[in-house]
């Protein structure tokens, strides 16, 4: 919706599960010297300052990257993803927070490609000054789910598509599977990574079992809970249900999820799932 702004959430839980996971995919497609694309379809601005009022409105970094910023003896995902954070902050305090964009752009070659979307008249503004003009980076003002299916399959043969919707409208649930069956139908051999918040499990549980009827292949879930479900407004839980994912995640998760669901959790109740909801 073009209501919605993530600068009140930046750096939250979620952001954290979310990235981590995006860097994962992004430094094993680093590994080759063959380039790739990366699609982002919700971009958003692509930088956020976290001292800026949206961001002190509810302060959710304080409940995720702050609880990592300077924390000893992190798991070697963690660890990674924290030094991403801090190549954005030039002091050792916490002020900025990149979004996809900003950590897609880190990772790519003079070979590679970005395309980045957005729809929110204000955020196309501050993500096309954020990116500058980097040569290898296209930013569309456009619906990202709509668009990306013109974009596939790519030139490059191999790639990440990264969805991540805000789910204001129920329907987003059931069109981000319908629009994932038509991408994969386009460029079977990319790597889809698609981001869910947990309010209601029930249009989780729906997105699953879509997604399990979908005859995609080889899918993995990976979801990270601060609080147990509650039919009361909030999101407790988020994850990441990933189409090709490096064959190295799944292990890399096994070892990260457990520590951030102890050092983010609220009151004792974190939790997480690591879950084949597709086998290859």
């Amino acid at each position: 919706m073009l209501s919605y702004r993530h600068s009140f959430h930046a750096g939250n839980f979620a952001d954290v599960l979310k990235h981590l996971i995006l860097i994962k995919i992004l430094e094993y497609l680093h590994k080759k010297d063959k380039p790739f694309c990366c699609i982002d379809t919700h971009a958003g601005p692509g930088l956020y300052e976290l001292n800026s009022d949206y961001a002190l409105k509810n302060k959710e970094f304080e409940n995720g990257i702050s609880r990592l910023w300077q924390q000893p003896n992190l798991p070697a995902s963690v660890e990674q993803y924290v030094k991403v954070i801090q190549h954005f902050n030039v002091t050792d305090q916490l002020n900025y927070y990149p979004g996809s964009p900003l950590i897609a752009q880190h990772f790519l070659r003079v070979q590679d490609r970005l395309f980045l979307h957005e729809l929110h008249s204000t955020e196309i503004e501050r993500l096309t000054q954020t990116v500058k003009k980097d040569r290898r980076i296209k930013v569309f003002h456009a619906d990202g789910l709509k668009n990306t299916l013109g974009l596939l399959p790519s030139k490059e043969h191999r790639g990440l598509i990264l969805i991540d919707p805000s789910y204001e409208i129920k329907t987003d649930y059931q069109s981000v599977v319908d629009t994932l069956i038509q991408m994969h139908k386009r460029f079977a051999t990319g790597t889809y990574a698609l981001w869910y918040p947990v309010v209601d499990r029930t249009r989780n549980q729906h997105l699953e079992l879509a997604l399990k009827q979908s005859a995609i292949k080889n899918i993995q879930l990976f979801e990270l809970g601060i609080s147990a479900d509650t039919a009361e407004k909030g999101m407790t839980s988020s994850g990441m249900i990933v189409i090709n994912p490096p064959w190295t995640l799944q292990a890399d998760m096994q070892e990260t999820l457990p520590y951030l669901a102890t050092q983010l959790g609220l009151d004792h109740a974190g939790h997480y799932r690591i879950e084949t909801l597709v086998k290859e």
